[in-house]
């Protein structure tokens, strides 16, 4: 189970999603296990991220990046700098 990245998405792209209506969240540079019941887009607005899954393997991403997490992943985030996005559940 994955999570998509999508670096730099263009302005329409970012409209036509709505993202800039969702909900805003931050989080201090930390560490924790998350498990996503359902799923989630969210626009990095600041900051820097690498979710670590149960196999080891790790995603990284940042800010301006468009990131889609699917129903049923557990993972480990490690926020390296504090970050703030948009986002969206369903």
């Amino acid at each position: 189970m994955q999570i998509s990245v999508t670096k730099n998405p263009s302005p329409e792209s970012i409209s036509q999603l709505g993202c800039k209506s969702w909900s805003v969240w931050e989080k201090e540079p930390s560490s924790f296990d998350w498990h996503y019941d359902e799923k989630e887009t969210c626009l990095i607005l600041d900051g820097s991220v690498t979710i670590t899954f149960a196999n080891g393997e790790s995603v990284s991403f940042g800010k301006g990046d468009l990131v889609v997490f699917p129903q049923g992943l557990d993972c480990t985030w490690n926020v390296k700098e504090k970050v703030r996005k948009h986002y969206k559940f369903g």
